[in-house]
């Protein structure tokens, strides 16, 4: 069992994805610090301070608190945005590579060999 462990452990998916697991992490705090100490200040300041998080509706002994649901739409639609744009300006910098053609299968390289083959026996 120890043995199946270490192979489970070793594979290069599961050491891929606890990369990319760590990395997003680190990544989430550039993105909080962007959306929580410039983007929505910016937007504070352009609605008037505007906070959802108050809103709610007392049904009997329940407090319905959709304030806080609003909000965090509100920050969910922000921070969509706002990555949209980062990745765009990005794949802006980036150079556009040229893509070469995909080599063609092994069936159509020879096939295209026969038919240039036919091809110069007729014009002879």
């Amino acid at each position: 069992m120890l043995r199946e462990f270490r192979q489970f452990i070793l594979r290069g998916n599961v050491l891929d994805l606890a990369v990319a697991v760590v990395i997003g992490v680190a990544f989430s705090a550039i993105v909080n610090s962007l959306i929580n100490d410039i983007v929505m200040p910016l937007i504070g300041l352009a609605l008037g301070g505007i906070d959802f998080t108050h809103l709610s509706v007392t049904v009997g002994d329940a407090v319905i608190a959709y304030g806080n649901f609003l909000q965090a739409t509100v920050n969910f639609l922000v921070i969509g945005v706002v990555l949209f744009l980062v990745v765009r300006a990005v794949n802006r910098l980036r150079t556009p590579q040229e893509a070469a053609p995909p080599e063609p299968p092994a069936q159509e390289r020879l096939l295209t060999e026969i038919r240039d083959l036919l091809r110069d026996k007729r014009a002879t």
